[in-house]
């Protein structure tokens, strides 16, 4: 089942019980990118039609596997402006996701500060790809990508950046935040290179913002991802990362903590 099918699952009741699909491995659990697409989807259905993602707050409470799972949305309030909507994912009884999404309606506004400028970073034909090698997660090869900030996952490289170029090998549908969610988490956490041999290693929390609209794009195109790690230390990481289009227009805003076993 790939990105596409597996959201399309999903209808607009609050719960409802879906399949995880195979081959989006994790080490031990699926792969956070499409199960954050997946709360994004149902939550998108509790919203108005003209209210757009802003932020999506991500809490991974425990491994989640393939196969049956429970989606339980509560829109906890909606507003004039905007909704708040909480989505759980539940399988065997127990909460394994649980994620807040706000949506929000634009409206005029007498503030208007432009985004940075998008990093002058090399082009994805000077970037190497990630590795096809055992250690690396069964979801990657859904993936290209191309590493032209920093260094390679284990490579001792201990810059504070991380980044480069990504996009999906297969899907050629048109953008929209849960394909950009699972862009975004494709990349490995920051603090990899900075190790000589591998580790495990995974997300705790993660809030992603959505800058509005979606431009006019395939998620086979190229899209940019430069992380910043702000601090580490005592297993615990915390990095901050920007993502772009390929025109140079800022798209996500993306935090995660994260926890390394090194």
């Amino acid at each position: 089942m790939n990105f596409t099918e597996t959201l399309a699952q999903i209808t607009p009741a609050a719960e409802q019980t879906i399949q995880l699909p195979k081959k989006w491995g994790q080490g031990r659990a699926l792969f956070g990118g499409i199960t954050a697409a997946i709360a994004w989807q149902c939550a998108r259905y509790g919203a108005q039609d003209d209210q757009a993602i802003r932020s999506l707050s991500v809490l991974f409470v425990a491994p989640i596997n393939d196969g049956e799972a429970q989606l339980e949305r509560r829109v906890l309030r909606e507003g004039k402006s905007v909704s708040q909507i909480r989505v759980d994912i539940v399988q065997a009884g127990e909460v394994v996701l649980s994620a807040l999404a706000s949506f929000g309606r634009s409206r005029e506004s007498t503030i208007a500060v432009d985004a940075h400028a998008r990093p002058d970073i090399p082009t994805p034909e000077q970037g190497p790809a990630m590795p096809e090698m055992s250690i690396v997660p069964e979801f990657t090869y859904h993936y290209d990508y191309r590493v032209t900030v920093g260094g390679l996952p284990f490579s001792g490289n201990k810059s504070r950046q991380f980044g480069g170029w990504m996009r999906f090998r297969h899907e050629t549908s048109h953008i929209n935040p849960g394909f950009l969610l699972g862009l975004v988490d494709a990349w490995p956490p920051a603090l990899l290179p900075h190790l000589s041999q591998p580790a495990p290693a995974s997300s705790l929390s993660w809030t992603i913002e959505f800058i509005d609209p979606m431009p006019d794009k395939s998620a086979h195109d190229w899209w940019q991802y430069v992380a910043d790690i702000e601090y580490a230390a005592d297993g615990y990481g915390h990095t901050q990362a920007s993502i772009w289009d390929n025109d140079g227009r800022l798209v996500a805003l993306s935090r995660q903590t994260v926890t390394v076993f090194a």
